[in-house]
């Protein structure tokens, strides 16, 4: 997957410039790591009357089919053509629009630190798509890339050279040409139009995509001939989504034409804006699912296994239900900056008593963990190697026997719903497994039955109809038996 932007120049203004507005240095090769490759850039030609960046997206083609397999599993309807033959690697697609975004970021905000003066100049450029998907053929290339300002040169790809009987393709090499556009201006269309004309994207189109259509489409998009068709197909064609960004598109045209603010136009726009609710961090929502587990099952003695910085032992202390609360890790360090943040040493008496931090590894038993109404091991498990797992689950489970376990992993299902994460990584360098739902089941299951415990599962954070919650949580509750029998041992 290949594309060129060119710019022309001379010794006032050296084509050149095309380094600093791009932050990518003419002299330099560079590569980035992409959603399902890596993206190279460089500099087939760089001097005052001409300059070329080149974009080269290589795609990790297995990782392309294990993430992509249908529409539901992130991919886009057609991200598969064969299970191995596909046009991705070659054509441009949502693919490359999102390596422009992550590539060329700045570039596409208009920004430039070391000569701020050049992103709002127009300069002599040339872009080159050798192969686009277009579906609705060159017609539509031009009815979308013309009204912007382009001169459009668009050369259907031919089935095959050998038979031309066959006819064309769907394909199309395209070239943009331009004299009153800014780069940023360039980069912006290309981003919205790539996947308008492939018709498909490559990812889960959710509402923030409304967001992102409106801020590339600033200043071009309301005005568009082809606005409606823009919008239906950048959305996949989502009615409830394009309605929504086809209300606030009108809303700006109005305002422009009318020569004022958005929120003259719609006086309800500030009241929402003021009561809309932001979505809230996954890392907060899955303390509140933990401390909504902990205050159902009445525990009053909680540990925190794994307790890092101590983000949720800060929550625990809030609520006066939890009268001792205990923070274990292997880490000192993590221990030292935990103490830092809950400030133990001008905690008040009374209320330090309730806090302990303990340095432990949870590969070992350890008899000051024992009974404890309920242990929390909030995304532990995924840190240690598979075949170290069973001596975790000993420790806790078999040694230390909270009357209530929640634990909490990534569920690896929803890691297509995230366009940034590169394919076939974990969400954290040091996860050493991330489990589907079903996986994750069998072990609590597998747990629960050889300890005495009942399992149930909730999910944390959006319930995806189609992958699940991003995290995945089970709640271990001792048997009652097991408790009875534990009481009339301790009794004898």
């Amino acid at each position: 997957m290949f594309l060129t932007i060119s710019m022309r120049g001379d010794a006032a203004h050296p084509a050149t410039d095309l380094g600093y507005l791009l932050h990518k240095h003419p002299d330099k090769a560079q590569q980035f790591s992409t959603s399902y490759g890596t993206a190279h850039v460089f500099y087939p030609e760089a001097d005052d009357r001409r300059c070329t960046a080149a974009l080269l997206l290589e795609i990790d083609t297995v990782a392309l089919v294990r993430r992509g397999k249908g529409k539901g599993r992130g991919g886009a309807p057609d991200a598969a053509l064969a299970q191995y033959v596909n046009d991705r690697p070659y054509a441009a697609s949502s693919l490359l629009a999102v390596a422009l975004s992550g590539v060329f970021s700045s570039a596409m905000k208009g920004t430039c630190q070391a000569r701020p003066e050049l992103p709002a100049r127009t300069r002599p450029l040339r872009i080159e798509v050798p192969a686009l998907p277009a579906r609705g053929g060159p017609e539509l290339v031009r009815r979308l890339f013309e009204p912007l300002g382009w001169t459009v040169t668009v050369e259907p790809v031919a089935l095959d050279a050998e038979f031309p009987e066959w006819g064309d393709s769907r394909y199309v090499r395209l070239v943009l040409e331009s004299e009153a556009l800014t780069l940023a201006e360039a980069l912006r269309h290309l981003y919205v139009l790539l996947p308008v004309l492939d018709d498909a994207k490559h990812y889960w189109v959710s509402s923030d995509e409304v967001d992102k259509l409106l801020r590339a489409g600033e200043g071009w998009l309301p005005e568009h001939p082809e606005q409606k068709l823009i919008t239906s197909r950048y959305l996949s064609r989502r009615w409830s989504l394009t309605r929504q960004a086809m209300e606030r598109l009108e809303l700006v045209r109005l305002a422009e034409a009318d020569d004022s603010e958005v929120e003259e136009i719609d006086n309800a726009v500030e009241e929402e804006s003021e009561t809309e609710e932001k979505s809230t961090p996954l890392a907060v929502q899955r303390r509140e699912a933990i401390l909504a587990a902990l205050r159902d099952s009445g525990a009053g003695r909680v540990l925190d296994l794994g307790c890092g910085q101590g983000e949720l032992l800060r929550e625990l202390l809030k609520d006066p239900r939890f009268t001792e609360i205990v923070g274990v890790d292997v880490s000192a360090r993590a221990l030292t900056i935990a103490s830092r943040r809950l400030k133990l040493d001008r905690m008040g008496e009374r209320q330090a008593s309730r806090v302990k931090l303990f340095q432990g590894s949870l590969a070992y038993t350890d008899n000051r963990l024992k009974g404890y109404d309920a242990a929390v091991l909030s995304e532990v498990i995924e840190h240690l190697d598979l075949p170290r797992l069973p001596a975790l689950e000993y420790a806790v489970f078999g040694h230390a026997r909270p009357r209530t376990v929640l634990v909490t992993t990534p569920n690896v299902e929803y890691n297509v719903r995230w366009e940034t994460l590169p394919a076939g990584h974990a969400r954290h360098g040091d996860h050493r497994f991330e489990w589907t739902r079903q996986e994750f089941r069998t072990w609590a299951h597998t747990v629960a039955e050889r300890h005495g415990y009942d399992v149930e599962f909730a999910p944390v954070g959006p319930d995806d109809p189609e992958v699940g919650p991003p995290t995945q949580m089970a709640v271990f509750v001792m048997n009652t038996a097991v408790i009875r029998t534990e009481k009339e041992v301790k009794a004898a």
